[in-house]
């Protein structure tokens, strides 16, 4: 039977009701993006904890501007072709992932019935002469007016995909009530370019990209007086996903996870109020040796993650080396009541990144939701080692 279809039978023989859905109880999956750039290291701490997954995903393929498909890792060489014959053996779907992005060669090769059936069958072709159980498609940035060729090309592509998987990353949807919390909402508010009911019918899972929140959640952000730019909060995560459940069953629904961090410069002006530039995202052991050097002890800050603020070297308030630790959030609270008693502003930079507790909240979450499982962006040596004993 093609894919989870015997499963699904099952489940529908044994349903008293529609409604019955609404309490799904499944086997609970972990699957895991391996970077086509850290491809060493990646495969290397994938292999080792192997037994964890139910699928992994070699981040591997790139889409020229025509629609053709590019082979960024190499897939059929080492270090991917161990890899596959260790999943093979263990029985853990290997499942690689096409990313596109590019909005504009997105919307002309799928409104086009030939360059869309050329960028198909080559996404076929390559799943069948490699031999993978599926593909991911994570394909980003989408305009509005790309949505039902979005979801056409789907279709299309779920038909020609026979008895493999066909996998859906697509971006997470905030809640309007949260994103325009305070202001008015734009004219193109609630205009999407995935359409969640189409997505459900021609993708075995879907995974939400639960990460690279941000300034997203304004919200949320008006709850909190303290600076706030999560790489994901679990509290807007939530939301993001019982978003995603009002349309998509949970037995499909996917909770992306993420194992970096943020380094943001952040602006405090009087009353409290903030802006933000982020600087670049990081791997953990960054914001460790960070700390370490400013002596300074990361703590969990309001998004749920590990973090601290800073003075960086040759800014205007620019100290020298503590003797004793500082707290992670003494520079906000002292340029908070700074700017506020001179009526001024002062900037300083703030870092935040997921550690293994973040990464169990997140888990957590999944399973009191009730959902298929989590995904995790991504595995490549540099994630905090105590993920692992968080999936075990």
């Amino acid at each position: 039977m093609k894919k989870g279809i015997l499963t699904l039978v099952v489940f529908c023989l044994f349903a008293p009701s529609a409604t019955s859905a609404a309490v799904w109880s499944a086997p609970f999956e972990i699957s895991g993006w391996i970077p086509y750039w850290r491809a060493a290291t990646g495969t290397q701490e994938t292999l080792a904890h192997l037994d964890t997954f139910k699928e992994i995903n070699p981040f591997g393929y790139t889409v020229q501007e025509d629609g053709r498909l590019w082979d960024a890792a190499a897939i059929s060489v080492e270090p991917w072709t161990t890899l596959r014959a260790e999943a093979k053996k263990k029985n853990v779907r290997y499942v690689p992932t096409v990313m596109w992005s590019n909005a504009d060669a997105i919307h002309n090769v799928l409104s086009d019935p030939t360059l869309r059936a050329r960028h198909i069958a080559m996404i076929v072709d390559e799943a069948k002469a490699n031999d993978f159980d599926g593909i991911d498609i994570d394909y980003e940035g989408k305009y509005e007016k790309t949505r039902p060729y979005f979801s056409l090309f789907l279709k299309e592509l779920y038909k020609a995909m026979g008895d493999k998987w066909v996998m859906c990353t697509i971006e997470s949807r905030t809640p309007l009530s949260d994103r325009y919390y305070g202001t008015t909402p734009s004219k193109d508010a609630g205009k999407y370019a995935n359409d969640f009911v189409e997505i459900n019918k021609y993708c075995d899972r879907v995974r939400f990209m639960t990460y690279d929140q941000q300034t997203i959640d304004q919200k949320r952000e008006a709850e909190i007086t303290e600076p706030y730019g999560p790489v994901a909060d679990t509290v807007w995560v939530e939301k993001a996903i019982r978003e995603a459940m009002k349309t998509i069953p949970k037995n499909k629904i996917v909770l992306g996870i993420p194992t970096y961090g943020y380094e943001w410069n952040v602006t405090t002006y009087a009353n409290n109020e903030h802006t933000y530039d982020l600087l670049w995202t990081f791997n953990p052991q960054y914001g460790i040796d960070l700390a370490a050097k400013h002596n300074i002890t990361p703590g969990r800050n309001a998004g749920g993650e590990l973090g601290f603020t800073y003075f960086p070297e040759g800014s205007t308030l620019s100290l020298p080396r503590p003797q004793s630790a500082w707290p992670f959030n003494l520079v906000a609270s002292a340029a908070s009541a700074l700017s506020t008693a001179q009526n001024t502003n002062l900037s300083y930079r703030m870092v935040t990144w997921q550690d293994s507790k973040a990464i169990a909240d997140k888990v957590a979450l999944a399973k009191r939701l009730g959902i298929r499982g989590v995904a995790i962006f991504k595995i490549d040596g540099g994630q905090d080692p105590k993920m692992w004993d968080v999936l075990k």
